[in-house]
């Protein structure tokens, strides 16, 4: 039997952002598979709306804040779940409030999904030892989210090494 996790997944890749059900949001990713590649707007950014970028905002704070310490091995379990359940509270707003067309939605699943995946990394669902990892992969997110949305004044998080 698939886990919840997995099937909520499932129903959010398949499902619009803005026709979600708020219980669906406070779920994380947990496809190890592959996901649908991340493309342009026929050369151009996709549009975001408010909700989007306040959302996507506070997750690159938080990845920003939490990344150093995390890297130097200084990042307790309890800054690791507190980070995944910063991230998991965006992810859960985004997809309740966030109303984009659905060619810009398509592409904004395989961030959220790529969220999900780091969330469950950092809160040690794959074991203590990728805590870090999972850090890094909220933080590639983003930054995948600032090379394919316009989001005036993105800048791309700095990643160690």
């Amino acid at each position: 039997m698939k886990s919840p996790t997995t099937l909520l997944l499932a129903l959010a890749l398949a499902t619009p952002l803005a026709s979600l059900p708020a219980w669906a949001a406070d779920t994380h990713a947990h496809d190890h598979g592959k996901v649908q590649a991340l493309k342009l707007n026929a050369g151009k950014k996709w549009g975001t709306d408010e909700p989007l970028r306040q959302a996507m905002t506070r997750i690159h704070a938080s990845a920003s804040q939490t990344l150093p310490a995390a890297h130097a091995g200084k990042a307790s379990a309890a800054d690791y779940d507190a980070f995944g359940k910063e991230i998991e509270a965006q992810i859960a707003y985004m997809v309740g409030h966030c109303k984009l067309a659905p060619e810009a939605d398509a592409q904004l699943h395989v961030i959220i999904a790529n969220l999900g995946q780091g969330v469950e990394a950092a809160q040690g669902k794959h074991g203590e030892k990728r805590r870090a990892e999972g850090v890094v992969k909220v933080a590639l997110a983003a930054n995948a989210y600032g090379k394919y949305f316009d989001h005036s004044g993105w800048q791309a998080i700095k990643l160690p090494h």
